[in-house]
């Protein structure tokens, strides 16, 4: 199985996650430049919004960096489009069907990854030709699974029936656990929530400082009739709660959660009436640091975990 810092000509194999409202072409490129793969998320840009980050951020590195494409959007065609027309080697799909688009960017050169929750989107998205695939468990942040599965257990639910490169997201917030998620089949990791709470991140500085003082146990599974989402608890994740509690249905929830609910929280700062995407990473995040410094903590730790094993060897 091929190593993805072979797959992405990257120095280490550690993958920013694509995440709303977090990830510009300034994290993106702050990332690369460190020696991971720095990924825009597309998720939150209009078509012509996604240009000029793209742009931004070929100027701002000479490293691979990538885009991340929820595929559930109407702009989708555009968005392929901009990726082609402006040079970007690297894509990741997420929450649709990998088939649609695998081909088409295979044929431009493009690397195609595709996000998965379960084995049997695993199965099909490797199906589909995609050179990789993330395997996410329930611990990450944002959009996720109805199986509820975490991220170790699925690593050993896809570790023999999988044959290209995985990269295990979700949970993963130290070189020990890069080092667990690696010893258990992963060719590397996809790092969401260290990143939302860097200095690079787009997020809005009171959405940093919220996920900084978060405890253990402050974000649930939410909105599960809809889309399951991650949530920070704050006063609309209450209202959210209050209303599953008494049985709302699918259509008054839609109603409560109504449009642009991300944005207003993550990259407006209202962290009252907001909605905050962010993984159970959260609890053990202490402080806003720079990439590089997240990068190199992580290589540290995974490094020293590893020294750690060999005495363990029988």
């Amino acid at each position: 199985m091929k190593n993805i810092t072979e797959l992405f000509h990257i120095k280490y194999p550690i993958v920013q996650g694509g995440m709303i409202w977090c990830s510009g072409w300034e994290l993106a490129s702050a990332v690369s430049n460190a020696g991971g793969l720095g990924l825009i998320g597309a998720g939150s840009m209009h078509p012509e919004i996604l240009e000029q980050h793209i742009r931004k951020c070929k100027k701002a590195t000479s490293k691979p960096f990538g885009v991340n494409v929820p595929l559930l959007y109407p702009q989708t065609d555009e968005i392929m489009e901009i990726i082609v027309r402006e040079g970007v080697k690297i894509v990741f799909t997420s929450a649709g069907n990998p088939k649609k688009y695998t081909t088409f960017l295979k044929e431009k050169g493009i690397t195609v990854v595709h996000v998965t929750a379960n084995k049997k989107f695993a199965l099909k998205a490797q199906e589909a030709g995609v050179d990789a695939i993330v395997t996410e468990g329930f611990e990450a942040g944002g959009h996720n699974g109805f199986e509820e599965t975490t991220t170790l257990i699925l690593l050993q639910m896809l570790r023999d029936v999988i044959h290209i490169p995985i990269i295990a997201a979700g949970g993963i917030g130290s070189g020990a656990a890069m080092f667990a998620a690696m010893a258990l089949g992963a060719a590397g990791v996809q790092i969401g929530s260290l990143f939302a709470a860097s200095q690079e991140s787009s997020a809005h500085e009171a959405f940093k400082q919220k996920i900084v003082a978060a405890g253990d146990g402050e974000t649930y599974l939410s909105l599960k009739q809809l889309v399951p989402v991650r949530l920070l608890h704050n006063p609309f994740f209450e209202k959210v709660r209050q209303a599953e509690l008494n049985g709302a249905t699918k259509e008054e929830l839609t109603q409560l959660l109504g449009k642009g609910r991300a944005k207003k929280g993550m990259f407006e700062g209202d962290i009252a009436r907001g909605e905050l995407e962010i993984g159970q990473v959260a609890g053990i995040i202490d402080d806003i640091k720079p990439v590089h410094q997240i990068i190199s903590e992580l290589i540290a730790g995974f490094s020293e975990t590893a020294g750690e094993m060999n005495g363990f060897l029988l």
